[in-house]
């Protein structure tokens, strides 16, 4: 990789960041292990360089970086979590680049940007997740965290569905080592989201039952073909779909197979990568940045005040909660 390719501060998760560097770029990740917030300067020293653009990948915590709307680079909000987070719209509206996990939120998202500026970026599978042979332990399995404090809804459609379904079986562990353990893997989508536990479950080779949802599920995958679905929330139809498949030993093995041939079709790292390049070469090509600094959005501005004025009464980190009500403070005079 020669020494002009672009620097990337990968701030966040860590997601396909190894593929971003197969993709022509140099990439320097700052994690995020709790709330924090950054500014430029920290950035760069973090970076230990300038770098050519700062990417936020979705850590599902309060704003991280402070004074993104004036960074003299190309920036980016690869947001997963905008089912949970509200304010997400309002805070992407600050960069200049925005992929979001669900497609539902192309639109939503792009009246805080603009056309052109917001890629859809679904869900993938890291390679670790592939087919092995395994004991089949299990008939139907989810496997995840059920808490009726923290997980209300998928507690209550569990209990409900065990009802329906003796056989069921809920563990906690390592998907790779659990899910190709069941005759069919179970998903839930308690807010209607596309989320990574059917790629997953496909890249293991599994034959996945998972709720009949939008947010491009079918665009990706065809039900019947790649998985069976079931009605949301249905306990009675989540049943019969599980007892017709397990009924069905042909048919499991079928979807299962198919499945897996199309993760590593189209749902790996490496296309998710060289999907957000693409969006990033664009950014760079029209000199987003340039334009984000020549015409300030007063109105954008005047958002992200309140947004951290939020924060800064809503965090529970009497340190950060000072650096939020800095950044407001700031924003109410941002030319000073």
């Amino acid at each position: 990789m020669g020494a002009d390719a672009k620097l990337l501060a990968w701030v966040g998760g860590e997601f396909f960041i190894q593929h971003m560097q197969a993709e022509g770029f140099r990439v320097q990740r700052i994690p995020l292990t709790g709330p924090e917030a950054l500014t430029w300067d920290e950035v760069c020293a973090r970076c230990g360089a300038v770098p050519d653009a700062v990417v936020y990948t979705d850590r599902s915590l309060p704003p991280p970086l402070l004074g993104v709307e004036c960074f003299p680079c190309l920036t980016a909000f690869y947001c997963i979590d905008s089912h949970i987070h509200g304010w997400y719209p309002l805070y992407a509206g600050a960069f200049d680049l925005c992929a979001v996990s669900l497609k539902g939120d192309v639109e939503r998202f792009s009246q805080e940007l603009a056309p052109g500026r917001v890629l859809w970026l679904p869900p993938f599978a890291e390679d670790r997740y592939q087919p092995r042979p395994a004991e089949k332990d299990f008939d139907l399995l989810f496997v995840g965290t059920v808490d009726p404090e923290t997980t209300p809804q998928r507690h209550d459609f569990l209990q409900r569905l065990g009802r329906e379904f003796p056989g069921l079986a809920v563990r906690r562990g390592d998907f790779a080592e659990l899910l190709p353990r069941a005759r069919v893997t179970l998903n839930i989508a308690e807010r209607g989201d596309l989320n990574f536990r059917v790629f997953e479950g496909l890249a293991c080779g599994c034959c996945l039952l998972t709720p009949r949802i939008a947010n491009g599920q079918d665009e990706l995958f065809q039900d019947g073909v790649h998985f069976a679905t079931y009605q949301p929330d249905e306990a009675k139809d989540a049943a019969a779909q599980a007892r017709a498949l397990l009924a069905d030993p042909e048919r499991r093995s079928a979807l299962a197979l198919a499945g897996h041939k199309q993760v590593d079709l189209a749902h790996r790292p490496r296309h998710r990568a060289a999907a957000l390049a693409g969006l990033l070469r664009q950014g760079f090509d029209a000199n987003l940045p340039g334009t984000r600094l020549a015409h300030p959005d007063t109105a954008r501005i005047a958002a992200l005040r309140l947004l951290f004025l939020h924060w800064a009464d809503n965090c529970n980190d009497a340190s950060l909660a000072a650096r939020y009500l800095a950044e407001a403070r700031r924003l109410s005079h941002p030319g000073a």
